[in-house]
């Protein structure tokens, strides 16, 4: 400005059409709410570190675990156990289920890196959620009787309740929310299943009577690897990353999931999806 005033030019030419009656005072609150912005983003980068570091940490001792196991029973049978056959199917035995939790693992997170990414598509589809629980709770009761836990779905609906969303991908988020309540469960305990209605979505709740989970625990509860009890959750397998994932993929749906609980009193999560509409009346959603 000041350039320009010496090159003869006047002051509206140099200011504009609007003068401040108090330009020192708007360069300051300039300055402050440009150090506000960097605070919030350097708070922001902080945070993205430290997950980082967590991340790697964890994500290190999760393929050690099965890796140092698989190593140590190679060890054994090349240094005699192959001798004794029922010693021999045992450790072999033992290697096949950690080579299994190896490949679900590196599975999973091959899963949510896609799903991070935008990679793998949403492919909206009209079907109806009722069926589609059903389908689910089918295929898991053997499970559940071998886990001595009723899957129960409290049905309340006489009419179709349609909805458009990705078939495929609520499946997974139904069966990994229900394997997550076996998981957690008690003996001859519950699980239930309930739909409730809202305005324009349907909320899906699956329940258990548990151990539940402690409040400072929920925040984290849908990190990858988070675990709120690591020898529990190790010694009941699983990859620690189907909680993230059902959060990945009920959020590509533009739809929330919630989770609350009490200590030994059981848990509950819940996730919405969007009601049908003729499909003139849906609003464009990109499903690239």
């Amino acid at each position: 400005m000041i350039h320009t005033l010496k090159l003869g030019k006047d002051l509206k030419d140099a200011l504009g059409e609007y003068v401040s009656p108090d330009p020192i005072n708007d360069v300051e609150q300039e300055v402050k709410e440009w150090a506000r912005d960097k605070k919030i983003e350097i708070d922001d980068l902080k945070k993205q570190e430290k997950f980082r570091r967590e991340f790697l940490s964890n994500i290190s001792h999760e393929f050690k675990t099965p890796l140092f196991a698989i190593e140590g029973y190679v060890d054994a049978l090349q240094d005699g156990g192959l001798e004794d056959h029922d010693l021999a199917h045992k450790f072999l035995d033992k290697v096949s289920k950690n080579v299994e939790r190896l490949s679900f693992l590196i599975k999973d997170l091959n899963e949510i890196s896609k799903l991070e990414s935008g990679e793998i598509p949403i492919n909206y589809q009209k079907f109806e959620l009722t069926a589609l629980i059903k389908e689910v709770k089918e295929s898991l009761e053997l499970k559940a009787a071998k886990n001595n836990i009723s899957l129960i779905f409290k049905e309340k609906y006489d009419v179709p309740t349609w909805v458009y969303a990705d078939r495929e991908k609520i499946r997974q988020v139904l069966v990994n929310l229900i394997n997550n309540s076996y998981k957690y469960g008690k003996p001859n305990g519950t699980t239930a299943i309930s739909i409730f209605s809202l305005h324009d979505q349907y909320l899906v709740e699956i329940t258990d009577d548990g151990i539940g989970i402690n409040e400072e625990h929920l925040p984290r509860l849908f990190e990858r690897f988070y675990r709120t009890d690591s020898s529990r959750s190790r010694e009941i397998g699983g990859s620690g990353l189907g909680l993230a994932i059902v959060k990945h993929i009920v959020e590509a749906h533009h739809q929330t999931i919630n989770v609350r609980s009490t200590h030994k009193l059981g848990s509950t999560f819940g996730f919405t999806i969007q009601k049908h509409k003729d499909v003139l009346n849906i609003p464009l959603i990109n499903q690239d």
